[in-house]
């Protein structure tokens, strides 16, 4: 997509995030849920203020009539406190960690709830997407695909949702890598329930889990559409593994290229309704990929391979996240296929330890086995 092409960025007004008071006007608003976020924009056309626009809505302007009242129960301040009790953070749209590739959004949060790390010290996002009632394969694929980005240095973005998304996760925090939780309720309401540990894990970790829905907000339906577009937007492209017809995948994958993001999809059998979004997405012109490989091969992120010079393979190996000292000293020393005697030999180390290094790098798929001799799997990178 042309830059002519791309969505202009959401202007904001210039008072819209001063103060504590239109803070918590945001607040408020946030929770209303007939006060869409192309409604209140179109109330900030209006308003000068989010204190403003609060007074507007209560006065009968852009909610329903539930929602008004509602409005005057809620407390601002309140909310605040309650996320900051959740152990998040709200960041508004004139704040410095508000990502600015959301404001690419026709309908861009005025807010976010932050837990974990500070947004801005995150790299580069890959949304990875697909079946909450995801096969066993599928499951594999998102596993792998999350691994090898989060082995490259990428951050891993998805929904939390079961199935592919939750492999997406785990596959990211097994490589030791980052990855962002983008929920379709409240930043204190785990869904579901049983990944409330992998969120906290998430958050607690190098990542980050955000949600623009106030805390204590239930996961309803009409909120993991929304929910799809923000994961789109703080990515640089999207990876759907599985999705059937009408399902978020497609919703997700349609966001990205509006925002004029790469699209990829790993294939199925063409007999599996998991196959549907993914082969729909391909034959529309999305990239076909069979695994991390291909992904990272195509994003420029892939490790320096055989062929790289020692020096350069090194800083690669220091660069990885999550990899302890004697991982990273075999890592470092593999410069062509070796066996393990001939790498404890180099490295200095007992045979064991060797051993023991091989199989967690070889779990990242940062090295693999062949006829006895481990070998880099990936090719050099190679960017434009």
């Amino acid at each position: 997509m042309s830059d002519e092409e791309r969505p202009r960025p959401t202007e904001f007004p210039d008072g819209f995030a001063d103060g504590d008071l239109n803070r918590a006007a945001v607040a408020v608003l946030l929770g209303l849920p007939s006060v869409t976020p192309r409604k209140l924009l179109g109330l900030t056309d209006c308003h000068r203020t989010a204190a403003e626009v609060l007074t507007a809505v209560r006065h009968g302007h852009g909610a329903s009539d539930r929602d008004r009242d509602r409005s005057w129960e809620l407390d601002g301040d309140a909310i605040i406190a309650a996320a900051a009790a959740a152990g998040a953070r709200f960041v508004v749209t004139g704040d410095p960690e508000y990502p600015p590739t959301l404001r690419h959004l026709a309908d861009p949060p005025a807010g976010l709830f932050v837990r974990g790390a500070d947004l801005r010290a995150l790299p580069d996002c890959v949304c990875v997407v697909g079946a909450r009632n995801a096969s066993p394969d599928g499951c594999e694929v998102a596993m792998e695909i999350g691994r090898g980005l989060g082995g490259a240095g990428a951050c891993v973005v998805s929904g939390a949702a079961r199935g592919i998304d939750t492999c997406a996760h785990r596959g990211a925090l097994a490589s030791g890598g980052a990855t962002i939780a983008v929920l379709g309720s409240g930043i204190d309401v785990a869904y579901p329930r049983v990944n409330a540990a992998l969120i906290d894990r998430i958050a607690a970790g190098s990542g980050a889990v955000v949600s623009e829905y106030p805390p204590g907000t239930r996961a309803e339906p009409f909120r993991f559409p929304a929910r799809n577009r923000v994961a789109a937007a703080l990515s640089r492209a999207v990876v759907v593994v599985e999705g059937a017809a009408g399902s978020g995948s497609m919703i997700t994958a349609d966001h990205a290229m509006d925002l004029g993001l790469d699209v990829y999809a790993v294939p199925g059998p063409v007999t599996s309704e998991l196959s549907h979004v993914p082969l729909k997405l391909i034959r529309d012109g999305a990239v076909m990929i069979r695994g991390s490989d291909d992904l990272l091969e195509d994003l420029g992120l892939v490790l320096p391979g055989r062929d790289a010079d020692p020096v350069e393979w090194a800083a690669a190996v220091a660069a990885l996240p999550g990899l302890s000292e004697d991982q990273r000293s075999v890592l470092t020393t593999l410069l062509a296929p070796s066996t393990p005697e001939l790498l404890a030999d180099r490295s200095g180390l007992s045979l064991p330890r060797v051993m023991a290094a091989l199989t967690v790098l070889e779990m990242r798929r940062l090295v693999r086995s062949r006829g006895g001799r481990y070998e880099r799997p990936l090719a050099p990178a190679r960017r434009p």
